[in-house]
């Protein structure tokens, strides 16, 4: 069976489809799965087991340009049994629709109906976390999902990683504490900087040594990160924020010993890793995007205005997170992993 999936838009979302096609390979053992994808989304899908191929969609996210997904959908024909699609858009179903995919799959999203004929009703009461809704378009409408739900999981080759440290003159000498302080999805996901300040300062005093990642937008907050370090410990920190390609900060990710971030696109990289995570959240809830991993703490005020899924705050003050106090964040890393004298000893 040949299984071709429209992908998703966001890096948290790609890390979670991969609970997908987890599930259909437990049902349909021999069958392949190709994701139409942006081409940002390649480093993921190329570390995940299940996915023979990434399949680069050259669309920006909420372009319509329907005769290029028409030359897209042609070029796909007689390829495919069933196509699935994760984003709830009309203009997703339009490349499975053009190829003649027989089964197409998909949540009704924006009246669909014609561009599916596997169409889907979602019940968000039964179905609260993506990743239920990810899995659910696995198997038939009201079939029970099997658990304990899967969790994504990225393979790292060795000689990736290694280039990648040597590539950025990286050393292994002191443990790796990871920080994410960015959030493409707006600043009412963003822990501030003098708390991840705080947290770092804190944990290079401890043994550690700190490494920031993100993308080009986040290399500024990396920076004011580390000049509120005083010199001698700034020298422990490394802004990799706008550095690094996706692929690159994966393989640097795996080698943290302890990831902090925000509730973003790297959070579920890391928890993807099984990297030790500290999820920080704001207006957003770990009800409905939790990272899936073992080794997590989750921390959050959970103010009466929050969760409100707002990219700013509509009362200008952020104090579901500016309230939140470095010392939660240091508590929950001593719950999760000692600092460097302790495993010594």
């Amino acid at each position: 069976m040949r299984i071709l999936i429209v992908g998703p838009s966001w890096v948290g979302d790609m890390v979670m489809a991969q609970t997908l096609f987890q599930c259909l390979r437990q049902r349909h053992p021999e069958c392949v799965i190709d994701v139409l994808a942006p081409e940002w989304s390649r480093p993921i899908l190329e570390r995940m087991p299940e996915v023979r191929q990434a399949l680069s969609f050259p669309l920006g996210h909420g372009v319509m340009d329907v005769a290029t997904r028409r030359r897209i959908g042609r070029g796909l024909r007689g390829q495919y049994e069933q196509g699935i699609l994760l984003p709830n858009s009309l203009k997703s179903a339009l490349v499975p629709w053009f190829a003649g995919i027989p089964k197409r799959t998909g949540w009704r999203g924006e009246m669909r109906y014609g561009l599916l004929n596997d169409i889907r009703k979602l019940d968000k009461q039964r179905y609260p976390l993506m990743i239920e809704r990810f899995m659910a378009l696995a198997f038939e409408p009201g079939v029970e999902l099997p658990k304990p739900y899967p969790q994504p999981r990225l393979r790292i080759d060795d000689g990736s990683r290694q280039a990648a440290l040597d590539k950025f003159a990286l050393s292994l000498d002191r443990p790796v504490l990871a920080l994410c302080p960015g959030a493409e999805f707006g600043e009412a996901k963003r822990w501030p900087a003098e708390h991840y300040a705080a947290v770092a300062e804190a944990k290079i005093r401890a043994g550690w040594q700190v490494w920031l990642f993100g993308s080009k937008n986040d290399h500024p907050g990396g920076e004011e990160i580390r000049q509120r370090l005083i010199p001698g410990l700034r020298e422990e920190s490394f802004n990799l924020a706008g550095e690094t390609s996706l692929a690159e900060a994966i393989d640097l990710m795996s080698c943290a010993g302890a990831v902090v971030s925000n509730d973003s696109g790297l959070m579920h990289v890391a928890a993807a890793l099984d990297r030790p995570l500290v999820g920080v959240y704001g207006s957003t809830s770990p009800q409905f995007t939790p990272p899936l991993a073992d080794r997590v703490e989750i921390v959050r005020l959970g103010l009466e205005c929050s969760p409100c899924f707002e990219r700013t705050c509509r009362f200008g003050h952020y104090n579901c997170l500016r309230e939140l106090p470095p010392g939660l964040v240091l508590q929950a890393l001593e719950r999760l992993v000692g600092d460097p004298a302790e495993v010594a000893g």
